[in-house]
């Protein structure tokens, strides 16, 4: 199972929101790119950035901060977060992330996705599925749509997509667990690589995910509040 430190940026600074909403945030760092270099430190091999203020604002936010986490470390990255424009996504491939997730602009024009993976490659494009009590949520969590998770899945999956990042807004930044039984249901209904996100708070959350056989796993708070030892997980599951 792979394991994906997440990075979460906001006004340039790493942090974390509960549940997806922006007044409830806490700040863990002023500086994303050292925050980077700390999770390489302890064995990440793939990172997860999101540009929070990107969500919301529809376009690229925090560019300046990913540029920096580029330049400091040498593993791959993920980066969701604003991205609504082949441009977009252009400009940060060009940048050196190495995949992009689209989210809203998926769920609300599927077409979009497929013109990105004829362009960029299966390898390039992720879709970030947030969904909340099983329907699809869009434009930073703000909304949500008519669309489940599962039929967002099997749509991206016709398009040429992969790999897809699931999270359970419910779940996020609650440190109580996550939705274990739904990312299931998604992996086996769509075969994708499924990456749960949302809610991982311990080593044990971690082992139901491995046991299940979910191919990856973004970490979030847990790792800033100190419930996981990243170095340990990754010994244990990110093999």
């Amino acid at each position: 199972m792979k394991l994906y430190p997440a990075i979460d940026m906001k006004g340039g600074k790493c942090v974390r929101l509960t549940q997806g909403l922006f007044d409830k945030e806490k700040i863990y760092g002023d500086s994303p790119a050292e925050m980077a270099k700390l999770w390489v430190s302890q064995g990440a091999r793939f990172l997860h950035l999101v540009d929070l203020d990107g969500a919301l604002a529809g376009h690229s936010v925090n560019a300046e901060a990913i540029g920096e986490i580029l330049n400091t470390v040498d593993v791959p990255v993920q980066l969701g977060g604003g991205l609504r424009s082949a441009d977009s996504v252009r400009f940060m491939l060009n940048l050196g992330v190495n995949r992009c997730i689209i989210g809203t602009k998926a769920a609300k024009n599927p077409e979009f996705i497929r013109e990105l993976v004829l362009e960029f490659g299966p390898e390039r494009i992720v879709v970030g599925v947030d969904a909340k009590n099983g329907m699809v949520a869009v434009e930073g969590w703000e909304q949500t749509s008519n669309r489940t998770a599962v039929e967002l899945c099997l749509k991206m999956k016709e398009y040429g997509v992969r790999h897809i990042v699931y999270t359970d807004i419910s779940r996020d930044g609650m440190l109580n667990g996550p939705n274990v039984e739904e990312t299931k249901i998604l992996l086996k209904k769509t075969g994708l690589d499924v990456i749960a996100s949302g809610g991982v708070s311990s080593m044990e959350d971690l082992n139901r995910l491995y046991e299940e056989g979910i191919p990856g796993a973004v970490i979030g708070k847990a790792i800033y509040e100190g419930k996981i030892v990243l170095k340990d997980a990754v010994e244990r599951f990110d093999r």
